[in-house]
């Protein structure tokens, strides 16, 4: 006898799969024979987005010391600790060192075949390199149908995949073919190392008007200058100066908050660990259906200025007038935006500097206007090299302390089932940007005239035969004949291109909310359109709703809940897979 799973998607999540169930098979197998079939056409731990073919020039947006997939003894999960070394530790290099893509690729390749080769005796990983076509349902478990034309029988299912295509959406489809009616050219969303971003398509010299300051930006801005033969050069006062190979092309680059990500911290973190969530709870929110910023956003906030307040009162006493002790008790009795809260910061926190202002965080431009190009570009190099500044100095340790704050409530919201996206871009713009060295090559690009910025709520028309773009940041347009969307495909199971997913979709076997997999929380079983759970398949990971804290990897020494929830869903699929009757989870 033999159990048997299938894990499709064998990039860092599949690989985190892999290695807990892995881990708790031993104590789980009512008999030592196990199969895992892990299925995917990219090599597994990588799988698509950390494959190793991609230029050296993509880096990481996290520090090598805070990239795991390995359990550490902070993780508060059922199954064996299985520790190993953090990227930093496997590559013995500077903890702070952000490497390239590549060098990632054989990090995860190393974790996944550790997992491999460190398995109980009579379990067995079987890499399919090919797609999945179709799931269905036979006797007493899955057919899974492969690309390659075999056919592989298991007691369960764990989609894996990670971020996948989709479809142009309505607005690209428009812009595309008014692109081609007009002899424009039009780069839609897309995974950066995707595109094609070639001199015939974007010409040097040309203006080039780019939506989006987030990170698909930052790797579009490196292969648009460094990859086309531009060099950076430190100045002797320090300054660091971009010199141009003269085959760029003029980047106008505006978004919605008009400006890029927070830089990455650049010092280790020495402070206290951030409270555990005490106000975003179940009881406080009550029953659902929630409106995320009317309902869930207050308890969210609530938790952040705990976070921010405990380490600045703790770590930084002179710059306050209340004891720890004092504040939170105050603290808690408040509701987020009442009149006694904002009084309480006030007399805690005497300078304006120190106190946390979500909503300026959120939108640094709001109701600012500049007259000319000029006042707008000096006002973006302060704002970045202040931002650099701050990342960079552990007297802001509560700005760190925040970032904490903001994973431990990404923690919660995916326990309770809840996905939104502007939380999610407001995390990624806070929490989730780039190495302050590229926000340093940002500030010298700009300096070079090779970008320039656009402004907040940046629109872009069609018109007199050019892209036109505009903002109320500044008076006046800029003209342009090739637009690019930088940003990654918004999540749509609707659109989705990956061949599984579409025919699950087609038959009603699977639903999505906000272009995510709809599963059932307790137990991430699929949920279709009748909002039945499927007793043996299962899906984890960031195209999952509240499945953002599943995706990618871990910060060592934090209780990730990327292994709490993969530890545990193991657990379920271990012990359902060893049994003739599937249990169903109440």
């Amino acid at each position: 006898m033999s159990a048997s799973i299938a894990i499709v998607g064998a990039g860092p999540t599949g690989t985190c799969l892999v290695e807990r169930i892995c881990a708790n098979a031993a104590e789980l197998l009512s008999w030592p024979s196990l199969d895992i079939h892990v299925i995917d056409p990219y090599p597994p731990g990588g799988g698509r987005v950390w494959r190793e073919r991609q230029p050296d020039l993509l880096w990481m947006n996290s520090a090598a010391a805070d990239v795991t997939l390995f359990t550490d003894e902070s993780v508060r999960c059922v199954g064996p600790i299985r520790p190993g070394p953090s990227l930093a530790e496997w590559l013995g290099c500077d903890p702070g060192r952000f490497v390239p893509r590549p060098v990632q690729n054989a990090y995860l390749t190393h974790v996944f075949q550790r997992a491999v080769d460190t398995a109980p005796r009579g379990v067995r990983v079987h890499v399919h390199r090919t797609r999945v076509l179709d799931l269905t349902d036979v006797p007493g478990g899955q057919a899974v149908r492969l690309e390659d034309g075999t056919t592989v029988e298991v007691d369960a299912v764990i989609l894996a995949q990670g971020h996948g295509d989709v479809t142009p959406a309505a607005d690209e489809r428009r812009l595309t073919a008014l692109a081609k009616e007009s002899g424009l050219r039009y780069v839609p969303t897309g995974y950066t190392a995707d595109l094609d971003l070639g001199q015939d398509r974007l010409p040097p010299g040309e203006p080039v008007i780019v939506r989006g300051l987030g990170l698909a930006f930052v790797d579009l801005m490196v292969l648009l200058t460094s990859g086309r033969g531009g060099r950076f050069v430190r100045e002797h006062d320090g300054e660091l100066v971009y010199l141009p190979s003269g085959r760029e092309p003029l980047l106008h680059v505006g978004s919605r908050r008009g400006v890029p990500y927070h830089a990455k911290t650049a010092y280790p973190y020495r402070g206290l660990r951030p409270p555990e969530p005490r106000f975003l709870t179940a009881r406080a929110l009550g029953e659902g259906p929630w409106n995320f910023r009317r309902d869930v956003w207050p308890l969210v906030a609530k938790e952040l200025a705990f976070a921010y307040y405990h380490e600045l009162i703790n770590s930084h006493p002179r710059r306050v007038r209340i004891g720890w002790a004092e504040f939170a008790e105050r603290f808690a009795a408040e509701e987020w935006r009442s009149s006694g809260m904002r009084l309480l910061i006030r007399k805690a926190v005497p300078r304006h500097a120190d106190r946390l202002d979500l909503d300026r965080l959120d939108r640094p431009l709001d109701r600012i206007r500049f007259g000319d190009q000029a006042g707008l570009h000096r006002w973006m190099d302060g704002y970045m090299a202040a931002d650099l500044a701050r990342r960079s100095d552990p007297a802001h340790s509560a700005d760190h302390a925040l970032i904490l704050g903001l994973l431990s409530v990404n923690g919660v919201l995916a326990e309770l089932g809840i996905s939104d996206r502007w939380f999610e871009g407001f995390f990624s713009y806070v929490a989730s940007g780039p190495p302050g060295p590229r926000l340093e090559e940002l500030k010298a690009l700009a300096r070079a005239g090779v970008v320039t910025f656009l402004g907040a709520d940046t629109r872009v028309e069609h018109r007199g035969g050019r892209w036109v773009a505009q903002s109320p940041t500044l008076p006046g347009v800029v003209t342009a004949r090739t637009l690019v969307e930088a940003r990654l495909p918004a999540p749509s199971v609707s659109r989705s291109t990956d061949p599984l997913i579409s025919a699950l979709r087609d038959r009603g076997e699977i639903d999505e909310s906000a272009g995510l997999l709809r599963v059932r929380p307790a137990d991430r079983r699929l949920l279709d359109r009748s909002d039945t759970p499927h007793p043996r398949r299962f899906a984890f990971g960031p195209w999952v709703v509240g499945g953002r804290v599943t995706g990618g990897f871990a910060r060592p020494g934090l209780d990730a809940p990327l292994f709490r929830h993969a530890d545990a869903l193991a657990r379920i699929v271990l012990s359902e897979a060893v049994t003739t009757q599937i249990r169903h989870v109440a």
